[in-house]
């Protein structure tokens, strides 16, 4: 093979290697990029979560089980602490029913709905996100690991439910703290995700209470 045509091939390579970086370069996607995508994909979800609430009188913790639909049917129970275990609330798409197995009897009741509920759960966040006109975006970094924030606005939340903020992975795209501030921007709900798992299989019957499936 002739100089020139040697020149001429790592001409070509140098060439076809430059071309495929840039390809590469255009097609990667930033986190928000895979975050928007994981969200607007997902249908269901299931998780351990902690929850904190904030008052003037102290502050209340409850490990619990959450399960969720982007329809909206939810059944949350607690796990801790030991005196309201067991306590199940379950929301069909039509009315919100909660069983507590402690009660004389095993009741169950119907009981209204309540923001302080309804905005522990991604899937009402997510909707908040996407329909308010007020939202942010920023990225934070804790244990050598990037996050990205998404903050919106709560539509009629009131005094004590004024924003909320979304903490998400930027490396397993799991959302791991959701935040709850009152207006003058306190916080007043903490919710910490464990064990989240997206698109799970749920059936209806998870949103129905029956005393031989609470617990599950």
């Amino acid at each position: 093979m002739t100089i020139i045509k040697k020149l001429l091939l790592v001409t070509i390579l140098i060439a076809g290697c430059f071309l495929a970086s840039c390809s590469f370069k255009q097609e990667a996607k930033s986190p928000i990029e895979k975050i928007h995508e994981k969200f607007t994909a997902m249908d269901s979800y299931a998780c351990i979560a902690d929850l904190t609430y904030i008052s003037n009188k102290g502050e209340n913790t409850y490990k619990t089980k959450q399960y969720y639909k982007m329809t909206g049917e939810y059944r949350m129970e607690i796990i801790a602490p030991e005196n309201l275990q067991g306590l199940t609330t379950v929301y069909d798409g039509e009315k919100v029913m909660q069983y507590n197995p402690r009660l004389l009897g095993e009741v169950v009741n119907e009981i209204p709905q309540s923001k302080t509920i309804n905005e522990i759960f991604l899937g009402v966040f997510l909707k908040n996100y996407f329909q308010s006109e007020e939202v942010a975006l920023e990225v934070f970094s804790s244990n050598y690991e990037d996050y990205t924030v998404l903050e919106a606005v709560i539509p009629e939340g009131g005094k004590y439910l004024s924003t909320e903020k979304l903490w998400i992975s930027n490396n397993s795209l799991n959302p791991t703290k959701l935040v709850i501030y009152d207006e003058d921007r306190k916080e007043r709900i903490i919710v910490e995700y464990h064990e989240f798992k997206y698109n799970v299989n749920l059936d209806e019957s998870v949103f129905k209470i029956n005393k031989s499936n609470s617990g599950q």
